[in-house]
């Protein structure tokens, strides 16, 4: 496949909580939310609508801690908060660029932002606003890979990016194997079969399900986001 783009129509965006901490051990690097905004406003000049869904492992994680002893559901609505501050901190720095955005919960929480109804954030979509989905489903055992499948099926996105430390797919770990092959494309049964690194299964299964296509790259790479949402060819393309 060559590099050049096909632009697309409509793009959900999964951000992991890790993905904003840079170089801390916790929390949010102001400069790394700003550079993520600039090329979401930067992609979004080019026409693409653009939803988000964002992690909260920056902050708190609901899984690690019930294997801590606490409560797993008590400490999944945990991590659900955790994914609306960091809602909160994208739709900021977005909005410092001036770009609109609206951030919409699966838990309600009407003093900080609006419900997730998908009519409602499909509209906002139509409107050139950037749409970020925080809270995960709104329910407990379900991972924000899963609802960022699950929201790009309903809003009806042409392709579901992951944005990643890595570039890409690889048959095993390539910090730890030098020797890791990496993939341009591979299937959701492989990805299924041979448990890559990818989504956890649930997500993958969503998206072969639904002839979802989903494209896992390196954030941390210049311009790659903006590459990736213009539909270059960058990273490893996850398809039937």
């Amino acid at each position: 496949m060559s590099d050049s783009p096909v632009q697309y129509r409509r793009v959900l965006l999964k951000l992991s909580g890790e993905a904003l901490m840079g170089e801390l051990d916790y929390g949010i690097e102001p400069s790394v939310i700003q550079r993520i905004a600039a090329e979401i406003a930067t992609a979004r000049q080019t026409g693409v609508e653009i939803a988000i869904v964002v992690g909260g492992g920056n902050i708190f994680r609901g899984a690690g801690l019930a294997r801590a002893g606490m409560d797993r559901v008590t400490g999944d609505y945990m991590g659900m908060l955790a994914t609306v501050m960091n809602a909160l901190a994208i739709q900021d720095a977005l909005e410092s660029l001036e770009v609109y955005a609206r951030v919409m919960s699966a838990l309600q929480i009407h003093d900080v932002c609006e419900d997730y109804i998908r009519r409602r954030a499909v509209r906002h979509l139509e409107k050139g606003r950037v749409v970020i989905l925080a809270a995960g489903t709104g329910n407990p055992f379900f991972t924000t890979d899963t609802a960022a499948s699950l929201r790009a099926i309903e809003i009806g996105a042409d392709v579901l990016l992951k944005a990643t430390k890595v570039d890409g797919v690889y048959d095993d770990d390539p910090l730890t194997n030098s020797g890791a092959k990496r993939f341009d494309r591979v299937s959701y049964d492989q990805v299924l079969a041979d448990k890559l690194s990818v989504m956890d299964a649930t997500a993958i299964v969503m998206c072969r399900d639904n002839d979802l296509p989903l494209r896992v790259f390196n954030l941390t790479r210049g311009d790659a986001l903006v590459r990736a949402m213009s539909g270059a060819d960058v990273g490893t393309l996850v398809s039937g």
